[in-house]
């Protein structure tokens, strides 16, 4: 696995030079802003030196352009360089974004780059939003397992380009969208006959009925514009215990064979469902909501940003749980069992 992040960016900071004075000091505002759980994130635009509010969908993709490869290649680089191969012996490159697009596009501009080989197959996941990575893990993991060839999938996220214009009326989805995200490029290798590493085992995905007006990314005129309802993590709440366990009845594991939780920083009130639902202490989603406070929401990468974390300490054989939500309201997930050289197989 690898990752790269732009530049940081200090939450109270934030607060007090930009957006206490776009919201004009609002006490609610500022409550949300700054008890989202974020300490600070990254961004290839601070709002601090530089106001893109007004700045056109167009201009927005232009930026993207030339600040996704950069991150980019440096989150593959170190990836590859943690797999130990090279990008010449890829497959397939899987690239995920929901927050920027052009054609050609990044899946193209990096393989160049990397001199990935031209045969090189190449699928781009767009606009899924925060639990892409799984469906893009998912497909790399059953091209793995068809051609025997290693797969790379990267995420390029870059929210601080979709700050929104300043509304007269409060919008308080708009102070969550701004204070929760952040900027990041991560990657995970799959490769064929691993004796290292997380093996996967399954990826998953559940929908709730008529949920779809209550979280959207809306392209308009000013960028994306993000949709967030009050009630989604009680929607969550209603399905994350029967997802979960479908996951993993085909190997007979409850709950509490479960080692490791790699679970998405939706934000605080997410994490708490999760917790209640499935029964989990705090020590088993500390490493998510260490990620919040230190990365912010970085969307699709995010959920690959807390499995890069989780897996430095787990045990021979550990069964691992990865889950991320999005719009849909989609849940997806990803169960994983954590291989070493030298330990016993785990019985099916």
């Amino acid at each position: 696995m690898g990752a790269a992040f732009p530049g940081s960016l200090d939450q109270q900071s934030l607060w007090d030079d930009v957006f206490e004075h776009r919201y004009q000091g609002d006490a609610l505002a500022r409550r949300l802003f700054l008890g989202i759980g974020v300490r600070t994130r990254h961004g290839v635009v601070d709002p601090r030196q530089e106001d893109i509010s007004a700045w056109s969908t167009a201009a927005r993709m232009r930026r993207y352009v030339a600040e996704a490869g950069p991150l980019g290649s440096q989150a593959v680089r170190a990836a590859l360089a943690d797999a130990g191969i090279s990008a010449a012996e890829l497959g397939l490159f899987v690239v995920v974004s929901c927050t920027g697009y052009a054609t050609p596009g990044l899946d193209i501009q990096l393989a160049r780059d990397l001199d990935m080989p031209p045969s090189v197959r190449r699928l781009l996941v767009g606009h899924m939003g925060c639990y892409a990575a799984i469906p893009g893990l998912g497909t790399a993991a059953d091209f793995v397992r068809a051609r025997g060839l290693p797969a790379l999938v990267l995420c390029v996220e870059l929210p601080s380009l979709h700050v929104q214009p300043a509304q007269a009326h409060r919008d308080l989805e708009q102070v969550v969208a701004h204070a929760l995200f952040g900027d990041a490029a991560a990657a995970i290798v799959v490769m064929p006959d691993a004796t290292r590493g997380l093996e996967v085992l399954d990826t998953t995905a559940a929908t709730a009925p008529a949920t779809e007006d209550l979280m959207t990314w809306q392209v308009t005129d000013h960028g994306f514009r993000m949709g967030l309802s009050p009630r989604v993590p009680d929607l969550l709440a209603a399905h994350v215990g029967a997802a979960t366990a479908a996951l993993l009845a085909p190997i007979a594991a409850s709950l509490t064979d479960v080692e490791g939780w790699a679970v998405h920083p939706g934000g605080p009130r997410i994490i708490d469902v999760v917790e209640q639902r499935l029964g989990l202490l705090p020590a088993q989603t500390a490493v998510t909501r260490g990620t919040l406070a230190a990365r912010g929401n970085c969307s699709s990468g995010t959920v690959l940003l807390v499995l890069d974390q989780l897996r430095r300490d787990l045990t021979p054989d550990a069964t691992v749980v990865a889950m991320a939500f999005g719009p849909g309201l989609t849940l997806c997930l990803a169960l994983f069992r954590h291989r070493q050289p030298g330990a016993h197989p785990a019985p099916p």
